[in-house]
């Protein structure tokens, strides 16, 4: 990775909001224990009573809140012997009734339970009934996710979850660490060293050698408003040689955080602007996504060299705060 320069100004702070006086409730007659039933969905729906941990049926939507320990014996009955994840549907058992997650059971050769054979698989409808109307926690409650899910939502939302461990956000799949979001800045100063960092919401990411053959990754870090930012320079063989660069800010932080912010990348040289504007994404969806739906600047060769010097191209970087 090229070693970028750059000068930078002193940080503003972001702004903030005070939050809202909560309202007072006065309390209302005890309902009965059938009115627990859910509908709503999402990150974003009320607190869950404990007796609606149970719903009514598929696509009943998910909650945040405390469950009845009854609730727990229940989804309990579904752990994998294995990896004690759940085993959701199509639920399959040995010939004495035990099951295995679906995962599992490709890579077992008899029931690890009781030993017998896997083979024939027989459908357990009934457990699969009982799936449907179950609330299943989230696979990342042990690093504070608080959501239930029904089955059919759980792979969705555990893709995106903001509790799941983060991947170093270096491009490329060369480095394979994962940990959490406060150990990132961590570990990019102790296994990537290369990578230089610079203080200043306006700075000057400088990549040097863009006429390097081949697959080029430049990064950097920006640190400003008390967070990290890493700036990434991506050059891609395209069809029949054609090159192409796309750049692009990454907050090292969740997506919630990454809305409060805004960046800017302005190429300027001879007379000549290109300029790109957008919100920064957060590592925990990378640059691949960006670079394959274009959201982010994209230059061919020759736009870089009507701004480069010498092969080496200066791109100013600022971010911005956005009031919510």
């Amino acid at each position: 990775m090229s070693r970028p320069s750059s000068t930078g100004p002193s940080a503003n702070k972001p702004c903030s909001k005070q939050p809202p006086p909560q309202p007072q409730h006065t309390p209302s007659p005890a309902a009965p224990p059938a009115a627990a039933t859910i509908s709503a969905a999402g990150p974003g729906s009320s607190a869950v009573p404990a007796a609606a941990a149970v719903i009514s049926g598929p696509g009943g939507g998910g909650g945040a809140g405390p469950v009845s320990p009854q609730h727990h014996e229940l989804t309990s009955l579904f752990e994998c012997p294995v990896c004690f994840d759940y085993v959701l549907p199509p639920i399959l058992q040995c010939q004495a009734g035990h099951l295995v997650c679906n995962q599992c059971r490709q890579k077992l050769s008899c029931c690890p339970t009781c030993r017998g054979a896997l083979t024939p698989s027989i459908r357990n409808l009934a457990m699969e009934k009982v799936a449907s109307a179950v609330l299943f926690p989230c696979k990342y409650a042990t690093t504070g996710c608080s959501l239930t899910l029904h089955h059919t939502e759980k792979p969705e939302h555990e893709d995106i979850c903001e509790y799941r461990p983060y991947s170093c956000p270096c491009p490329g799949a060369s480095c394979k660490w994962q940990g959490s979001l406060e150990a990132v800045m961590s570990h990019l100063m102790h296994a990537h060293k290369s990578i230089t960092t610079l203080q200043g919401e306006d700075i000057v990411f400088l990549a040097t050698d863009i006429n390097l053959p081949g697959a080029v990754d430049w990064v950097m870090m920006q640190s400003c408003f008390s967070h990290h930012f890493m700036l990434v320079l991506e050059k891609q063989e395209k069809y029949e040689g054609h090159q192409q660069f796309f750049a692009i800010v990454l907050l090292i932080g969740t997506r919630k955080q990454a809305e409060n912010f805004a960046y800017r990348l302005e190429l300027n040289g001879n007379r000549r602007r290109l300029t790109w504007e957008a919100t920064p994404r957060s590592i925990h969806d990378g640059v691949a996504a960006a670079i394959m739906n274009s959201d982010c600047l994209v230059f061919d060769t020759a736009i870089a060299h009507l701004f480069a010097d010498n092969g080496n191209l200066g791109i100013n970087v600022t971010i911005s705060t956005c009031c919510p």
